[in-house]
């Protein structure tokens, strides 16, 4: 299983995962504002991983988010959120 790791935050209401690659200036932005936003959220880069990990993270993404681009954000198993839109962001972690 693919390394996903977590970010504590003050606020615990959502359930929130980021699919992000660590050379995006966007997916750096976006875990930014989750960070200063001080929401807990679970990560995972997924140029850092390889093969079986790799292919299970990117079938996770392609089931959210059909063009597998990145950031992709998974609120509470239902809500996608893919690429940086601040006010819809913080609209849904309200």
């Amino acid at each position: 299983m693919a390394k996903i790791s977590e970010v504590k935050g003050k606020h615990q209401k959502h359930q929130v995962m980021l699919y992000a690659l660590s050379t995006c200036i966007w997916c750096k932005k976006t875990k930014k504002l989750l960070e200063d936003l001080d929401v807990t959220f679970n990560y995972v880069f997924v140029d850092h991983l390889s093969g079986k990990e790799e292919q299970e993270i990117m079938d996770q993404v392609r089931k959210h988010n059909p063009g597998c681009t990145f950031p992709t954000m998974v609120i509470d198993n239902g809500k996608v959120i893919v690429g940086l839109k601040e006010p819809e962001i913080k609209k849904e972690l309200a």
